[in-house]
């Protein structure tokens, strides 16, 4: 049986990275907290209190799927994955967090001996494209709109990107993450507006506890139209809230300019 202090180097704790930290953007600090007018989660940054990205999207999306999985499996039961998953993927943020900026940090809970080798999967395949980054767990902002914490924004491949970490139970279908295209969308269309950048693609990288790795990557036309998607969502989450007394009236998507300058099919899986 391995000791507290044989287990203790097996986590490697402090672990320093070999990652490249650059100073190219001066990242604003953001926090969330319960706005008292409302009850609900908000950022508050710079001089706005603002919407999560998780917000507008949980209260403009489908809930069918979800109302089936939970009558298939039972509300308490349901209630217990979502707690185990929610928290193992905590977790496995906190270890991906610290290898990227080298600060230590471990968990010896039951859940936490599951998300380091998770971590470590995503370490191993998914960052190893990282020549350096910008910025880890960057709360950005879209002024008057949202604002929401991406994981992590780098140089990947030589391309700036937007990295999310997710944890999943089984492995994914590309038709079921959606919401994930739309949040790398809204991550680097904040980025973009706020930083003057030129975010040209994302890239989630997905892990399951029995160490099955994916990764979603999108970016050019793929990316623009994710953005339209996105907008429209905005719109239709402001849609929802306008007897609120300090609604914001979100750009509309006709208005967004942009122009990618790539051409053809621009999203790629990978699964390891």
């Amino acid at each position: 049986m391995m000791s507290d202090e044989d287990i203790k180097e097996y986590h490697n704790i402090g672990k320093k990275t070999g990652m490249k930290k650059s100073n190219k953007y001066n990242y604003m600090e953001g926090k969330q907290i319960t706005d008292p007018s409302t009850g609900k989660r908000v950022y508050e940054i710079s001089t706005y209190r603002l919407p999560s990205v998780t917000t507008i999207l949980g209260a403009t999306k489908n809930t069918e799927f979800l109302k089936k999985w939970k009558a298939k499996v039972g509300e308490e039961n349901a209630e217990r994955i979502k707690n185990v998953s929610s928290a193992r993927g905590t977790s496995m943020h906190k270890f991906l967090e610290s290898y990227v900026t080298g600060v230590g940090y471990d968990d010896l809970t039951e859940l936490g001996c599951q998300a380091r080798p998770m971590a470590d999967k995503i370490m191993e395949i998914g960052l190893a494209p990282v020549e350096e980054y910008y910025g880890s767990e960057v709360t950005l902002h879209y002024p008057g709109l949202y604002a929401g914490q991406t994981d992590l924004v780098c140089s990947h491949n030589g391309i700036e990107t937007v990295v999310d970490f997710k944890q999943a139970n089984r492995p994914k279908r590309e038709e079921w993450i959606e919401d994930y295209y739309l949040q790398i969308a809204m991550y680097a269309m904040a980025h973009d507006y706020v930083y003057g950048s030129k975010i040209q693609q994302g890239v989630i990288m997905v892990c399951t506890p029995d160490l099955y790795y994916q990764e979603f990557k999108i970016e050019g036309l793929e990316l623009r139209r994710f953005k339209h998607k996105a907008l429209k969502r905005i719109d239709m989450y402001y849609d929802l809230m306008h007897d609120e007394k300090e609604k914001t009236t979100p750009m509309k998507a006709e208005d967004f300019n942009d122009r990618p300058n790539e051409m053809g099919n621009t999203r790629s899986t990978t699964k390891k």
